[in-house]
């Protein structure tokens, strides 16, 4: 069986360590700080200027000044602060950004990323996905292994614009965990009930099986 969003966050949410600094793509990837282990702490920064954002606010605390990167109300932890985009991008452009969890419309098996233009939708512009996935440390999409209408997300070569060449380490899909590598795609885990078979036939580039792959642990799949 294919996880759930909610899964795919909880699983994601194990690659974050305590005291990391953490960008999060809008989307999927604002579940992530629900699934927090016990004891992992990060500070989540949003590009347009934010440190120490919070969760999202209760119907009607929302304040319409205080947004995160998409435009999303949000709140503030303790010891939360405001800067200039300059000093955001500085942070991100500088490494001092541990993790980056973004989704995507495709990556390649050489781990390049294509993300934020959506076919057949007005996009404004990519933001600042491009600053992010350079100069994080690390690198984590979160998406589902195919797209609606079946096609392979998970491709030899993007046929997307591209947000970044050779930046995504690790994906985690509603079916596995795989791991980008100087050759290729090497898959790490499998959803329960899974199998290796379902994974390469929904994956459009070779795929790499060293060994048997991990279940994902069920502790990592929210309900």
């Amino acid at each position: 069986m294919a996880l759930t969003r909610e899964q795919m966050a909880a699983r994601a949410a194990t690659e974050l360590s305590d005291g990391s600094y953490v960008n999060l793509g809008i989307g999927l990837p604002t579940l992530v700080p629900n699934y927090l282990p016990e004891g992992v702490h990060v500070t989540l920064q949003s590009e347009n200027g934010i440190l120490g954002v919070g969760p999202y606010p209760f119907e009607g605390d929302e304040d319409a000044d205080l947004i995160n990167a998409g435009k999303e109300t949000v709140t503030l932890l303790p010891g939360a602060s405001f800067f200039d985009s300059a000093t955001s991008f500085g942070m991100i452009r500088g490494g001092h950004i541990d993790a980056a969890i973004l989704g995507a419309m495709q990556v390649s098996a050489g781990g390049d990323l294509a993300n934020w233009m959506i076919p057949g939708k007005m996009v404004k512009g990519m933001g600042g996905a491009m600053d992010l996935v350079h100069g994080a440390k690390r690198v984590v999409v979160v998406m589902e292994h195919v797209a609606k209408d079946g096609t392979h997300k998970i491709v030899q070569e993007c046929t997307l614009p591209y947000t970044g060449r050779g930046v995504v380490d690790r994906v985690i899909t509603d079916l596995a965990v795989i791991d980008v590598v100087d050759d290729g795609l090497v898959l790490r885990e499998l959803a329960p009930g899974v199998t290796v078979d379902e994974v390469r036939t929904a994956t459009g580039a070779p795929l790499q099986v060293p060994a048997e792959p991990a279940t994902m642990a069920s502790s990592s799949a929210a309900p």
